[in-house]
């Protein structure tokens, strides 16, 4: 693949009196006419509350507009989204937005949970309400600790979702590490999904943690799955997987011709990809260093 750098585009510095750093998880929706991109903005104690940015569809480095007051709040105290909300997928079906969310909440034992959560507009966006209260992705058995979608598609019939999950901890060298992978499940309602997923993109070699599943279809059988993926020695970086099936997936990370800058802000990871379409252009939204402490980038693909 190649594509054409086109620079940091938002930075919540001074732009905000309820956020002061980050944008977190870009995750974009292309409208008729713009491409809003919903982030995870954080306070001045790191908790993460989510807004929008507007962006010019025909040049999506300029903004023309982001919401003034959160588009969703933390959730109560006690509740799993009580330490901070981050933008993970959005959904347009029949009318209504559907916007899920992972929900962090600290521990004692382990640092923190991370599970998947659902606000829903019915006027275009304008507004958003919590579904519930509680998770709309639970812990299943295996997925105690994390569980949260990143890509969900309605099509046959059913919502098929590709998310990220785990249940464990590992000791590093100077905290606690989250081990979680790349999984599917479906349900019939968007409002459910209580069955375990199918683990298809694991970790390997040195690596504990691949998550941020973004799926991207060329045609009916030609699938990109982009994502994260991190070894303790080695930060967030960028790789993708292809299948012609959905089935059956390949990885390519090497392939994906997109890595860290030699300076500024994404010279030390880069994370959390979110791909938009705009006619025969694709823009590819992504966090760089300290997870996108300075706001999201963006890159447009030249080559395939």
């Amino acid at each position: 693949m190649k594509w054409l750098h086109r620079g940091l585009i938002f930075n919540p510095a001074g732009k905000f009196d309820w956020a002061v750093s980050h944008a977190l998880q870009p995750t974009p929706l292309v409208l008729t006419d713009r491409i809003r991109i919903f982030v995870g903005l954080r306070d001045a104690q790191g908790v993460s509350r989510i807004g929008s940015v507007d962006l010019d569809k025909d040049d999506p480095t300029q903004i023309i507009g982001h919401s003034s007051t959160p588009i969703l709040d933390i959730g109560e105290d006690g509740c799993f989204d009580e330490n901070g909300v981050v933008p993970s997928a959005v959904v347009q079906h029949e009318g209504r937005l559907y916007l899920y969310y992972a929900g962090y909440q600290l521990g004692t034992k382990v640092r923190f949970a991370v599970l998947g959560g659902l606000a829903v507009s019915d006027d275009q966006g304008q507004t958003f309400r919590r579904h519930q209260r509680v998770p709309v992705f639970e812990r299943t058995d295996t997925e105690t600790l994390f569980r949260v979608p990143h890509t969900v598609r309605h099509q046959d019939g059913l919502w098929k979702v590709w998310y990220g999950g785990g249940d464990h901890f590992i000791t590093g060298a100077d905290k606690t590490l989250p081990v979680y992978n790349v999984r599917y499940t479906e349900s019939d309602t968007p409002y459910a999904f209580p069955r375990p997923g199918r683990v298809f993109l694991d970790v390997a070699g040195a690596e504990y943690r691949i998550g941020r599943p973004f799926l991207f279809s060329r045609a009916e059988n030609d699938h990109y799955l982009f994502y994260g993926y991190s070894t303790e020695d080695r930060p967030y970086r960028l790789g993708f997987a292809r299948s012609s099936d959905l089935q059956t997936w390949q990885r390519h990370d090497q392939d994906i011709g997109l890595d860290v800058a030699p300076e500024g802000w994404d010279s030390e990871m880069i994370a959390y990809p979110g791909l938009a379409q705009v006619g025969d252009r694709v823009f590819m939204f992504y966090n760089g260093r300290a997870y996108g402490k300075d706001g999201f980038g963006l890159a447009e693909l030249l080559e395939w």
